[in-house]
């Protein structure tokens, strides 16, 4: 089979197959971090970490969030298949390793090992995006950000959910067995893609590898307006979230009750990402953009309603299901919008540098999230969250003309 990483040969591989792919990319790329952000956190604490301890854990999401600065490697270096190959048999590797790294007896080796996970697993991520937008041709964009969303979700799910129930029947041990497993079961599949046999542009070497790549991003129509964009689009969804948890617990709701209306809720992303990939697909990136935008940004005065009224379940489920499906829709079409931003030639770092542009927004809110909640309260700071929303549509105009570039 030819390779389909140009568009010349992309359109002898048909869109069934590609979407496929596609799932099959993003489900193994959002095992890994449900793995370290959601499966781990309760294994730490079972096994007597302390809560200090477990929140300078958290530091390994950095590469996630960095992962620009090694993006350049793999425009450069190899092919994909191999990048691919290559860093999915090394988290296969670190999920065994954590029998060895048991948090009550080696912590330094327990911090080796999931420094390597995530880093691998970023490195995961910059390939699979790459590989993507390489793979697609703009029009099936909102078709495959709709089940690569889906995809995503369901392995959090996977790790989050069916592993962590799994836990307490079968053991820790046979936990990171099946999840190395998995892993390896998805590095079969990946086997099976064509290589990338496109010429990649000469090495520099250095800060230039970065340069030539956000250069090249300073050459589309209104380069300002379309990174503040990136920058503030997701930054009233991302600001809402940190306070999620915390407003269901302090409204009284059980761990239980919170659990079940957030599983609930990642189905209702799914289906929200499905429906915003056929309607990008439908509508184009542009008009999606924004209709769905709008309706993920008013989502969020749902929460403030939820502040205002009894504690009760119906609030709760209806405010996690509006929220989680307006989510997935507004994704579909903002993860359409950066990959027809990013150029073949340099696909790896332009991707990673502007879902770093997004995350760091995310990563700033967060971290003063509480403080403002604490001095405002809840409704008032979720209020706050739907106005931060607003600004990025007044950039519309110049992002309409780089859309139809």
């Amino acid at each position: 089979m030819t390779s389909p990483e140009s568009p010349r040969t992309a359109a002898h591989v048909s869109l069934r197959t590609k979407l496929l792919w596609v799932a099959a990319f993003y489900f193994a790329s959002g095992f890994p971090f449900g793995i370290a952000t959601e499966l781990l956190p309760v294994y730490y604490r079972q096994r007597g970490v302390s809560l200090t301890d477990i929140g300078l854990l958290s530091v390994i999401a950095f590469p996630w969030t960095f992962k620009f600065l090694w993006a350049p490697l793999v425009d450069r270096i190899g092919t994909y298949k191999r990048w691919l190959l290559g860093v999915q048999i090394g988290l296969a590797g670190t999920m065994l390793a954590l029998l060895l790294a048991d948090p009550a007896r080696a912590m330094p080796l327990l911090w080796v090992v999931l420094v390597a996970m995530a880093t691998l697993s970023a490195t995961q991520d910059i390939v699979v995006d790459a590989y993507t937008i390489r793979l697609l041709d703009t029009r099936e964009y909102g078709a495959a950000n709709g089940v690569r969303v889906t995809a995503y979700r369901v392995a959090m799910l996977v790790a989050a959910g069916v592993l962590l129930t799994a836990a307490g029947r079968l053991g820790w041990p046979t936990i990171f067995v099946l999840a190395a497993g998995l892993m390896l079961i998805l590095t079969a599949i990946s086997f099976t893609v064509p290589s990338s046999d496109v010429p990649r542009a000469a090495a520099h070497g250095g800060i230039r590898d970065l340069v030539e790549p956000f250069r090249e991003l300073l050459t589309l129509p209104a380069a300002i307006a379309v990174l503040i964009f990136v920058l503030t689009f997701k930054l009233g969804d991302i600001s809402l979230i940190p306070m999620t948890k915390p407003f269901w617990v302090d409204r009284g709701f059980s761990t239980e009750s919170i659990g079940a209306a957030s599983t609930v809720g990642i189905v209702a992303a799914i289906t929200g990402a499905l429906v915003g990939g056929a309607l990008t697909t439908r509508w184009g990136i542009f008009t999606a953009l924004w209709s769905l935008g709008l309706v993920q940004a008013l989502s969020n005065l749902g929460y403030w309603g939820a502040s205002q009224l009894p504690a009760e379940q119906s609030v709760l489920y209806g405010t996690i299901l509006l929220e989680q499906f307006t989510y997935g829709m507004g994704t579909a079409a903002f993860l359409s919008f950066l990959m027809s931003l990013c150029s073949k030639r340099y696909a790896a770092t332009q991707y990673a540098l502007l879902s770093a542009l997004f995350r760091v927004g995310g990563m700033v809110a967060g971290a003063i999230s509480g403080a403002i909640t604490e001095d405002v309260g809840y409704g008032t700071y979720f209020f706050i969250t739907f106005l931060l929303a607003l600004p990025a549509f007044s950039l519309l105009p110049w992002i309409r003309r780089t859309v139809a570039r």
